[in-house]
């Protein structure tokens, strides 16, 4: 009797003590069969974005919901998996999906609680949460996610499982896996990063808002340390690289800078190319989009329209600091800096900045980021007006002001501004119409209007080619006299109001060769042109370069670019000239691929001699390529003269008032057209011009991307003859001058010259004088 008494009970206890987990293996089996379906692992297919990629393969845009690039655990650095096990699951090839260490801690922090505050998951938990569950906090989805842990463990190779977390997890800033987050938060594949850069990336999943380098650089920083002490502790670095670590500065990207290229107005041409054809499907389905854009020339464009702005902006004086932040007394306050320059937009290298302090000779400042700079000297200059206490409040730099702050060619810290002004940059392949680079403005957060395709604007005198061209048709040549005398014209003329119109230098110089006035860009000499030729004739031809006729009315103020065109028509323009008078279209995608490599869609541009229309003559396209050389060599194009080369060619353009400033040029190779001018026209500066505003960038482009291109000839083509001839276009055998004739224009009693043949004498060449 006296045992049964302890007997019952004790069966009684453990029964208590078995029941829940006779009811949690009960409920397994019941839950177990209902589990979903691996096969979203086991054949993972998520959303792959739109990637767009230059000539030569590097990355320069994307465009999707989720931004991802897939790995295999194969590609992956050792010092990357590393980082993730010391911050996610150091035992993960040690246990068998569940840490039943971590799990007990867990359940008893959340027993003490009340409520379930803490969690112990496993990355194989994680996995089966990211792709089956929701993260609600409740014990029946921990539950379910238990199940679906061991459910995939018994599935998978721990690798494989690894894989898939280094692949799928959300990092911040819409980068889904490691692979995706280098690349937007360092620019760079993930076999290239360091030990502190792999540790702030596996310092992100247990919270990416939080811990996010781009919006809370501190907190990223002591979550990187954390990690970094993970993987001391066990061993996967050394003393040495711990500390190198801890000490490595890290400056994540913004925006586009975490590609190769700033390619944002073209990668958004091609997203709008490819949403055309195939819709929804172009943001998830993986399609690789492979550009015309040539890295070196994407980069050389951009860097010089933003040095081409920014040198004009900086002629036009400091306009004074953007806004005001109250400091309310403590410049200390970091976080409040912080926040407060949260809210400004980024510019490339123009960095937002408020100041601490601020006098004559020294301004102290608080940058975005977190960096303090301390500005003096000629570094101060731009801006000394605004230290000085003549202007008003507004206009003054004090504590709180909100400037930009940029570093020079020399690594000088100096104050700058945002600019008013706009520029765009576009070249490409005369011969096929490949687009080389394309930059459609100062800057795609700013504005996403792109001036290469969307802005019609007035061309100014480098539309003169043109109407020279057009004139060449028509009988004349370059060494047509043709009088620079003032002209006066009354409205019936003009079609608006009474027009007398000057040269750009307020200087007539009387008759001289057709060659001459477009060197000198001579307005009175293009206008009798245009008189000769008439303006419905110009209107006409111009059609055949691509030029809309309903943006010229046929009026004599054609000869001076009174019409609309945009950079791009520019570019196809100027490219018939180059290429012997082929008219070839602009393009930018060369070929789409699928997610498998199999290509949709590939480009076959007609090429100039091989397919593409002629719309000049071979001969007039020589002429008007000869002119526009001495346009560079001797004319408004001179600076261009500085690059060193003899085979340039091109002309300036600068509108009334300067209100837009153009360079169009060529060498064989490559056509690039510069603009400038503001969104809101207005004047650009009465010493403004094409010359001096536009033309910089255009030579800034052609001498990175000619640098190691060799010197190019223009060939004279058949049916053409070189004479000697003076100023007044008089055939002159001692004369220097060498003039190109079509062979018919020449009278047959003079003798004919080729190339390779010495001038002979013979008697004068006079050409009409107007």
């Amino acid at each position: 009797m006296s045992s049964r008494r302890w007997i019952y009970p004790l069966f009684a206890t453990l029964a208590l003590l078995l029941l829940p987990a006779i009811l949690l293996g009960v409920a397994a089996l019941v839950a177990y069969p209902n589990l979903p379906s691996l096969e979203a692992l086991t054949d993972y297919r998520p959303k792959i974005p739109l990637r767009i990629y230059s000539a030569e393969g590097t990355q320069i845009g994307e465009f999707g919901e989720e931004r991802r690039a897939l790995v295999q655990i194969s590609e992956v650095p050792e010092i990357m998996k590393q980082a993730i096990l010391a911050a996610e699951d150091d035992r993960f090839y040690e246990h068998g999906g569940i840490d039943y260490t971590g799990v007990l801690r867990a359940a008893l922090s959340n027993f003490t609680s009340g409520s379930v505050k803490q969690g112990a998951s496993t990355i194989t938990m994680q996995v089966a949460r990211n792709f089956f569950l929701t993260k609600e906090r409740t014990f029946s989805r921990k539950f379910n996610e238990v199940l679906l842990t061991l459910k995939i463990e018994h599935s998978m190779s721990k690798d494989e499982i690894l894989q898939l977390y280094i692949n799928q997890i959300y990092l911040g800033q819409r980068a889904y896996g490691f692979a995706s987050a280098s690349q937007v938060y360092f620019g760079k594949p993930l076999s290239q990063v360091t030990i502190a850069e792999a540790a702030m990336l596996a310092g992100l999943p247990k919270a990416p808002s939080s811990y996010n380098p781009v919006v809370n650089p501190k907190r990223a920083k002591l979550r990187q340390l954390y990690v970094l002490r993970r993987m001391h502790d066990l061993n996967y670095i050394n003393d040495e690289q711990f500390q190198t670590a801890q000490q490595q500065p890290i400056v994540a990207l913004r925006g586009s800078q975490g590609f190769a290229v700033k390619a944002d107005y073209l990668t958004e041409m091609v997203r709008q190319s490819v949403f055309e054809k195939y819709q929804d499907d172009t943001y998830t389905q993986g399609f690789k989009v492979y550009t015309t854009i040539r890295q070196l020339d994407q980069q050389a464009a951009y860097q010089a329209v933003r040095t081409g702005v920014l040198d004009y902006d900086r002629r036009h004086g400091y306009r004074g600091p953007e806004g005001f932040i109250d400091l309310h007394g403590d410049s200390s306050n970091t976080e409040q800096l912080d926040d407060a320059l949260q809210e400004v937009d980024d510019s490339d290298d123009l960095i937002p900045a408020v100041v601490l302090a601020a006098s004559p000779k020294l301004v102290q400042a608080y940058c975005k980021g977190g960096e303090i700079v301390e500005i003096s000297g000629d570094a101060l200059l731009f801006a000394q007006p605004a230290l000085t206490k003549k202007l008003p409040m507004n206009q003054r730099i004090n504590a709180g002001s909100l400037i930009r702050v940029q570093k020079d060619d020399k690594g000088i810290w100096q104050i700058s501004q945002l600019p008013q002004v706009e520029a765009a940059f576009v070249s490409g392949n005369p011969h096929d119409g490949a687009i080389y680079s394309l930059i459609g403005g100062f800057d795609f957060n700013r504005s996403q209007f792109n001036h290469i395709t969307q802005a019609w604007r007035q061309p100014g005198s480098s539309f003169k080619p043109f109407v020279y061209s057009a004139a060449l048709e028509k009988g004349f040549t370059p060494a047509t006299i043709i009088n620079d005398a003032p002209l006066v014209f009354d409205a019936e003329q003009t079609g608006n109001e009474p027009w007398e119109p000057k040269n750009y230098d307020g200087k007539f110089e009387g008759p001289m060769r057709m060659r001459e006035a477009l060197i000198k860009s001579k307005n009175m000499v293009s206008i009798r042109i245009l008189q000769s030729i008439t303006p419905e004739y110009a209107r006409d031809y111009i059609t055949k370069f691509g030029f809309d006729p309903t943006r010229y009315p046929p009026y004599l103020t054609m000869a001076l670019g009174a019409g609309s065109v945009t950079p791009m028509q520019m570019l196809a323009a100027y490219s018939v000239f180059a290429n012997g008078g082929y008219s070839v279209q602009p393009y930018f995608i060369s070929r789409i691929e699928d997610d498998h490599g199999t290509v949709l869609y590939k480009a076959a541009p007609d090429v100039a001699g091989n397919g593409a229309k002629q719309i000049i003559d071979v001969r007039n396209a020589y002429t008007m390529v000869s002119m526009m050389q001495d346009v560079v060599k001797h004319g408004t194009g001179i600076r261009a003269m500085q690059l060193g080369r003899q085979d340039l060619a091109g002309k300036t353009g600068t509108t009334n008032d300067s209100i837009d400033a153009w360079f169009c040029g060529f060498q064989p190779t490559v056509v690039g057209i510069a603009w400038m001018g503001y969104d809101q026209p207005r004047s650009l500066g009465d010493r403004e011009t094409g010359g001096g505003a536009a033309l910089p960038i255009w030579m800034s482009y052609m001498g990175k991307v000619l640098k190691d291109v060799p010197e190019a000839t223009y060939n004279m083509p058949d049916n053409m003859v070189a004479v000697h001839i003076n100023n007044d276009g008089y055939r002159d055998d001692n004369s220097p001058l060498v003039e190109y004739f079509y062979q018919e224009n020449i009278p047959s009693e003079h003798p004919v010259v080729t190339p390779s043949e010495e001038v002979k004498p013979a008697d004068t060449i006079k050409d009409q004088l107007l």
